[in-house]
């Protein structure tokens, strides 16, 4: 069970929250403190300026952020240099400083720390530590226990880590909430072929097509259990199907992989879906 990581998810804390943060943690009577909304302003705009230097030129975005950290850019300054981090593709590093963010946000709203924790666990993925990244999530959960993108977030932490049944207990959670949602069917799917309860696969999958006829990563799961179960023609089926949906995508090369393997003697491990695709 994977998530799209081509592009890692890091959302920009909001302007306004971000220098709400950053006031937090200025000692009171301080310059920053005394000089009011004009700074304010002024912290928000550079906020904004660092983070959309981080996708254009994440080295430059890196030396804005510690000038601004020296400064008194406190929280988003060091938020910035991490987003930067991730796009130096230096993960053990971002993930480090995100973590290290997050426990020093004390005064931040809990819906903050929550959002960085888990950046922190997104980044210990890419830098391949899924243990670590399990780690953050449920520290993001602690703080948010019932936010469904924080369980999903864990669910993919917990798969890479090899602890499906832990991923499985985190989508019946989101599902609970919310029975029609699809990703969590089909990354439910996923878990439950890993651990090999193809009936219980079958049903989440098929369930998740019903809502939604078209799903690429719906029909490359699915194809992945009729192989598994010896339905070889409909496995075939579900992936020529993404061939005619979304050419030449990622999930339309898993697919192809596939076919070609069901030639192959013996059992292949089939290729999963991905959250985008």
């Amino acid at each position: 069970m994977h998530r799209n990581q081509a592009g890692p998810v890091i959302c920009s804390l909001l302007s306004l929250l971000a220098f709400a943060v950053a006031a937090a943690a200025e000692p009171a009577g301080s310059p920053a403190r005394l000089a009011g909304p004009r700074n304010a302003e002024a912290d928000a705009a550079t906020y904004d300026r660092c983070l959309k230097l981080a996708k254009q030129n994440p080295g430059a975005a890196q030396s804005l952020a510690q000038t601004w950290h020296e400064r008194g850019g406190a929280h988003p300054a060091d938020h910035c240099a991490a987003v930067a981090l991730f796009g130096l593709k230096r993960y053990k590093e971002a993930a480090t400083r995100l973590e290290a963010l997050a426990q020093a946000m004390t005064t931040a709203p809990t819906g903050l720390r929550a959002d960085v924790f888990d950046q922190a666990g997104q980044a210990w993925l890419l830098a391949g530590d899924p243990v670590r990244a399990y780690a953050a999530a449920g520290q993001a959960l602690g703080l948010q226990p019932n936010d469904s993108e924080l369980l999903l977030d864990r669910a993919e932490a917990a798969a890479a880590a090899g602890y499906f049944d832990k991923a499985v207990g985190d989508l019946d959670h989101i599902l609970k909430t919310d029975p029609r949602r699809t990703d969590a069917l089909i990354y439910r799917a996923s878990a439950n072929r890993a651990l090999d309860r193809l009936d219980a696969a079958l049903a989440d999958v098929e369930r998740a097509l019903s809502l939604a006829p078209d799903s690429v990563p719906g029909l490359l799961e699915r194809g992945n259990i009729r192989r598994l179960n010896g339905d070889l023609a409909g496995a075939r089926a579900d992936w020529e199907r993404i061939g005619q949906l979304a050419p030449g995508t990622q999930a339309d090369m898993a697919a192809k992989a596939n076919i070609e393997r069901l030639d192959l003697k013996g059992p292949q491990p089939p290729a999963s879906p991905s959250r985008g695709q």
